[in-house]
């Protein structure tokens, strides 16, 4: 066995498929589907989130993002709404049937976004909070872990075992970058690792090129260059004004440029047997 027991091959041979239930469909993230989580990363506003919303519903999205709880470098960045932001992307799940994903940074607000968010996303800076994946191995959401800033794949996997380990089987692996000495992306994105996840794991593997590579140019095509390693799905960035956006504007698609984006991603999705 490997020093991650629960989320090897060896373990479990199947893939792991998790369905998520919504007023739409039933939704099935892992091998042999294509899901694609939209949406801006910070929750700003009522008007604008819902509207954003309903485009993405509209255009073929399976789920919804926006952050209401920001982990920032800096302390005086825009760090989310959040209570009011929760109730936000509550209500966008109720208008568009949905599902929803948001960050979970600290346990206490567990409480509050167990009813609203279908999803459980834990971000880079918290991929080694032990506590916070021990808790979340105790309750029946989906986590997506994200891949830590410098963590390797062993780390990352052993930091899911943590949640596996606690009886959650709902585990989502996402990767969104390592830091590496290249400056002219943020993040420098490891393609490599989703061929090799595959094959390591039978946990569901996503990729974020958004955060993975800071330039709105660049996300369209590393996004196909994921599917095409194998990944089961993307995770992007809207916005309806990049240039305004209180978070990651830069790194945003306008929603024109998501829609041909998921031209792109149905047309590899089918060669390559996925369902979307």
């Amino acid at each position: 066995m490997k020093s991650f027991e629960l989320a090897s091959r060896e373990y479990k041979s199947e893939d792991t498929i998790i369905e998520i239930s919504s007023s739409r469909k039933k939704l099935c993230i892992g091998e042999s589907y294509c899901t694609v989580i939209a949406g801006p990363c910070a929750v700003e506003g009522w008007d604008d989130y819902l509207a954003l919303a309903r485009i993405l519903a509209e255009s073929g999205a399976h789920i919804l993002r926006g952050g209401v709880f920001k982990p920032r470098t800096s302390p005086y960045s825009f760090k989310g709404l959040g209570i009011e932001g929760i109730e936000i992307i509550a209500r966008a799940r109720e208008i568009t049937g949905l599902p929803v994903i948001t960050e979970i940074m600290d346990i206490r607000d567990l409480d509050l976004l167990y009813n609203r968010v279908d999803i459980l996303q834990v971000g880079s800076r918290n991929m080694q909070n032990f506590s916070l994946l021990e808790e979340l191995g105790k309750v029946d959401r989906p986590v997506m872990l994200k891949r830590g800033l410098s963590a390797t794949i062993e780390e990352w996997l052993l930091a899911a075992e943590y949640i596996l380990r606690g009886g959650n089987q709902q585990v989502i692996l996402c990767e969104r970058g390592i830091r590496t000495f290249e400056p002219y992306t943020r993040n420098t994105v490891d393609i490599g690792a989703v061929a090799l996840l595959k094959q390591l794991t039978h946990l569901p593997v996503m990729v974020d090129p958004s955060h993975a590579t800071g330039r709105w140019k660049m996300v369209a095509p590393v996004a196909r260059a994921a599917i095409a390693a194998g990944a089961d799905g993307i995770m992007v960035e809207v916005h309806q004004n990049p240039d305004r956006a209180l978070s990651d504007g830069k790194q945003s698609l306008t929603p024109d440029n998501y829609y041909k984006l998921m031209g792109q991603i149905v047309k590899l999705a089918e060669m390559d047997g996925k369902k979307m």
